[in-house]
C-alpha cells in the first residue's frame, strides 16, 4: 500500500506542476492588464503603461512570476487584485467555501437519488419500473443546467414563493442550486449504478450468498452494492472535478458568490492574479479529489494497489 500511495502522490504533484504552468501561460494570452486598467483614459502614454506594468510586476521574467504564483499554493499569498487592490487570498477565502458547499451538496443530492433508483432499476430489469427510471434519466441528461436553473426559479420563487431566487443568505438559498446540479448528475449516476449492479449480481459470489440463505436486502446492500460502488466512486471523483470547473453557469444564474463567479469577473477585467489563482486552486483540488478516489479505490479493491 505504501508503494501505491507514493506512486499516486508523485503523479498528483506532476499533474499540479503541469497544470499550473499551462494556466500561467494561458492567462497571459488573454490581454494586457495595463491596457484594461488604463481603459477610458484619454491622455495615457506608453510610459504610463510601462509604469503600470512595473507596479504590477508584469515586467518580471515569466519564470519568476510563475514560481511566485506557485509558492502561493503553500503560503496562501497570491498577491493583490489588479483591479480592486484587494488581497487575492481574501477574495478566495470568501468564494471557495461557497463553491465547495454547493459542489458537495450537489453530489449528496445525486447520491441520495441515484443509488436507490439505480438499484431498483437493476432488480426490476425489463419491468415497467426499470423502463420508467431509464426514460427519466434520459430526460434528465437532456436538461441544460441554465434551463433547469431558470425553471426552478420560475416555479419555486416566482410562482410558489417558497424559496429565495438568488444569493447566499441561508440554507434555503442552497436548495435550488444544489438541486440543479444534483438532478443533472443523477441522470448519469442512475444508469451507472444500474449497469454496475446488473454486472455484479451475475457474479458467482452473489449466487453463493443467496444459496447461504442471506436475505435479499443483505445480498444487495452488503455484497452487491459494495463491489458495484467501485466505478461509481471513480465517476463521482470525475464529476466533482466537472462541478468545480463547470459550476460557473449555475453560480451566475443564482448569484452564488463562489469561485465560478469570481473567475468570470476576473476574465472580464483581465485580472491575472485572481484568475490564475482561482484556476490553480480549483485544479489542485481536482487533483487531490482524484488522488483520494484512487486511494479509496485501492482500499475497496486490493488488486488495484499492484497497478
Amino acid at each position: 500500500m505504501a508503494g501505491f500511495l507514493i506512486k499516486r502522490l508523485a503523479q498528483a504533484v506532476f499533474v499540479v506542476i503541469v497544470v499550473t504552468l499551462i494556466v500561467s501561460v494561458a492567462v497571459r494570452m488573454t490581454g494586457d492588464p495595463a491596457m484594461m486598467i488604463a481603459q477610458g483614459a484619454t491622455d495615457i502614454t506608453e510610459a504610463d503603461l510601462e509604469r503600470i506594468r512595473e507596479g504590477l510586476g508584469l515586467n518580471e521574467p515569466f519564470i519568476t512570476q510563475y514560481f511566485a504564483t506557485l509558492s502561493g499554493l503553500f503560503t496562501w499569498d497570491f498577491g493583490r487584485s489588479f483591479l480592486g487592490g484587494t488581497e487575492v487570498s481574501t477574495l478566495i477565502a470568501g468564494a471557495l467555501p461557497a463553491t465547495l458547499l454547493l459542489a458537495f451538496s450537489s453530489l449528496v443530492v445525486s447520491i441520495i437519488i441515484s443509488v436507490p433508483l439505480g438499484i431498483r432499476a437493476a432488480i426490476r430489469r425489463g419491468k415497467w419500473e426499470d423502463q420508467l427510471i431509464r426514460i427519466l434519466s434520459l430526460v434528465g441528461l437532456s436538461f441544460p443546467n441554465f434551463w433547469l436553473a431558470t425553471m426552478l426559479v420560475l416555479l419555486f420563487s416566482i410562482t410558489l414563493h417558497l424559496l429565495p431566487p438568488s444569493g447566499m443568505t441561508g440554507w434555503a438559498t442552497l436548495v435550488m442550486p444544489a438541486m440543479t446540479m444534483g438532478v443533472i448528475l443523477t441522470a448519469t449516476n442512475v444508469r451507472l449504478v444500474r449497469t454496475s449492479m446488473l454486472e455484479v449480481m451475475q457474479s458467482q459470489y452473489i449466487m453463493v450468498a443467496r444459496a447461504k440463505g442471506l436475505s435479499e436486502r443483505s445480498v444487495l446492500y452488503k455484497h452487491a452494492l459494495r463491489n458495484s460502488a467501485i466505478p461509481l466512486i471513480t465517476f463521482l471523483g470525475l464529476q466533482f472535478g466537472g462541478l468545480l470547473g463547470g459550476i460557473v453557469v449555475v453560480e451566475k444564474v443564482f448569484n452564488w458568490p463562489g469561485m465560478g463567479s469570481l473567475a468570470f469577473d476576473a476574465v472580464s477585467g483581465r485580472d491575472y492574479p485572481v484568475l490564475q489563482s482561482v484556476i490553480m486552486i480549483l485544479s489542485t483540488l481536482i487533483v487531490l479529489v482524484n488522488l483520494i478516489v484512487d486511494i479509496a479505490y485501492g482500499l475497496i479493491d486490493p488488486r488495484i494497489r499492484t497497478e
